[in-house]
């Protein structure tokens, strides 16, 4: 869970961070010149910004798939062994009545009485 809250920080942070440099550069006080150069850096960061996220993106959906196929091997698991403790218990009762199938009929309580 601490994975996934740090990757979604991470790109949190990415993002809000280009959004907030756009908008500080359009609301910037400055002369036409210098907010088109400023614009002109920005794009230029930008395909080194979406490789940044997009990095962060593949190693948090890495950590939750790895994380995914642990969670699901110990569901299985569990699985296995509650259905072999079903057949165990399944197979015990089963001997248990064809052991009373099996009793005489005089040896019940109640035919001592009559």
């Amino acid at each position: 869970m601490a994975n996934k809250a740090t990757g979604f920080l991470m790109g949190g942070m990415l993002v809000g961070t280009a959004v907030g440099a756009a908008v500080g550069v359009l609301f910037a006080p400055r002369s036409g010149r210098e907010t088109r150069r400023l614009l002109k850096k920005s794009a230029e960061a930008l395909p080194e910004l979406a490789e940044d996220l997009s990095a962060t993106v593949q190693l948090q959906t890495n950590r939750l798939s790895e994380s995914a196929v642990q969670n699901w091997d110990e569901t299985l698991t569990r699985l296995q062994d509650a259905i072999a403790a079903g057949v165990e218990a399944s197979q015990l009762r089963a001997k248990e009545l064809e052991r009373t199938d099996e009793a005489p009929l005089n040896s019940s309580p109640l035919n001592d009485r009559w």
